[in-house]
């Protein structure tokens, strides 16, 4: 949900929504929702399954959906020149697999990124596209095209559809901690990134959380990961309202998690909808994610923190002139995400979000919000500061930071 503004339009949609929950549990039952996960071959699926049939060194190559671990050993024991080829061969199959090297996946992408650049470009110039078709192409282009840029660390890219991606900020290998950024609704590889309201956009949040945990703590070895690497909601309907999208994510958020390498520990920054995400992902996050933290949220899928299943710390924020405060807090027939994250009765530790100016400027350098995500992610905890002034979202935590500001 990170490119709405407050208006009263969109918040009855939620509440059309929610008045109308009775009749989409009834079209869901009725097979409304099976032509939603129709499988269609893609670009991805097709370098999966020519992985599947391929070798290297006389020998057959592993499943793809193996376990991180079991991927893991298979890349390292394979010379720095197999390495290379199979991400030229199968540079999707690679650049998406967790538990391949981040340094070999980042060099996939960029195979993979050339070969979409060179499809899109064709495509502008294809007959058989309308004019506005040919412009989306174009788009996409330069989106690739920008993605290539050197030094930009590409860990995820899926352009089929509206398209997946996740960029690394920082050394993801030396790391001694670890921030995921989890987006919401609209986000795909063309708002991946943005120029105007760049803060609200997963590459503009995560240089900036970057770029904070640095001045926050500049001994502190930290890498950020802008996660969209999920089909997340297109606007404010039925998906957004709902857990569908959430529950894809939430699978793919564990599996980019149990691949990643070392043993730092791991911060959840989880905006809008990706909050629903992180809660409905937090009963089985590996034990090595210390805290989620979110922003902007309408709702866990839970009544209280304490039912997530996570020993895991949980922050939330909400600027006062954010619009998602008058979204129903509630679940009803599957629509809706239950308790707002800053209620009392919920449980969470409230941070203060101030001069986060709505919905979308939690990742604006100078505010509140922005320093206690930095606070968070290098693990300041003593110096977050509070939604009120007893601190008692620090209470607790004594000794509990690892690493302080210098």
């Amino acid at each position: 949900m990170t490119s709405f503004d407050s208006s009263s339009p969109q918040i009855n949609v939620w509440r059309m929504l929610l008045a109308l929950a009775v009749v989409f549990v009834m079209l869901a039952t009725t097979g409304w929702t099976a032509t939603r996960h129709g499988r269609e071959s893609t670009a991805l699926q097709a370098s999966l399954s020519a992985w599947e049939q391929g070798s290297v060194g006389g020998h057959r190559l592993p499943d793809p959906d193996a376990g991180p671990a079991r991927l893991t050993r298979f890349f390292a024991s394979l010379t720095v020149q197999q390495r290379d080829a199979l991400a030229r061969r199968y540079p999707l199959a690679v650049g998406n697999m967790n538990g391949a090297p981040p340094d070999l996946r980042y060099r996939a992408n960029r195979v993979a990124l050339a070969q979409a650049v060179r499809t899109e470009r064709d495509r502008m110039s294809d007959a058989r596209l309308s004019r506005a078709g040919q412009q989306v192409a174009g788009k996409r282009m330069h989106r690739f095209e920008s993605m290539l840029r050197n030094g930009r660390q590409i860990l995820a890219f899926d352009p089929d559809g509206s398209g997946r991606a996740a960029e690394v900020f920082g050394d993801l290998d030396r790391a001694e901690r670890i921030s995921v950024i989890v987006p919401g609704v609209d986000t795909n590889l063309l708002t991946f990134q943005r120029t105007y309201r760049g803060y609200s956009a997963p590459v503009g949040m995560a240089g900036s959380l970057y770029a904070a945990e640095r001045a926050a703590s500049p001994t502190t070895r930290t890498a950020v990961i802008a996660w969209a690497d999920y089909t997340a909601p297109a606007g404010l309907g039925i998906d957004s309202a709902t857990a569908m999208r959430a529950e894809d994510g939430a699978v793919r958020l564990n599996a980019l998690l149990r691949a990643l390498p070392g043993r730092a520990p791991v911060s959840l920054f989880c905006h809008s909808y990706g909050s629903v995400v992180c809660g409905v992902a937090a009963h089985d996050l590996p034990q090595r994610v210390a805290d989620i933290a979110v922003a902007g949220s309408p709702g866990m899928r839970v009544a209280k923190a304490e039912h997530l299943g996570t020993p895991a710390r949980v922050w939330a924020m909400r600027d006062a002139t954010d619009w998602i405060q008058d979204v129903p807090y509630l679940e009803f027939g599957g629509l809706g995400h239950g308790a707002d994250p800053v209620s009392p009765a919920f449980g969470a530790r409230v941070l203060s979000a101030r001069d986060a100016d709505g919905h979308a400027g939690y990742f604006a350098p100078g505010t509140d919000s922005l320093r206690n995500f930095a606070d968070i992610g290098v693990g300041a905890y003593d110096a977050v500061r509070c939604a009120d002034e007893d601190g008692a979202c620090r209470v607790g935590l004594s000794g509990a930071s690892m690493a302080g500001r210098a």
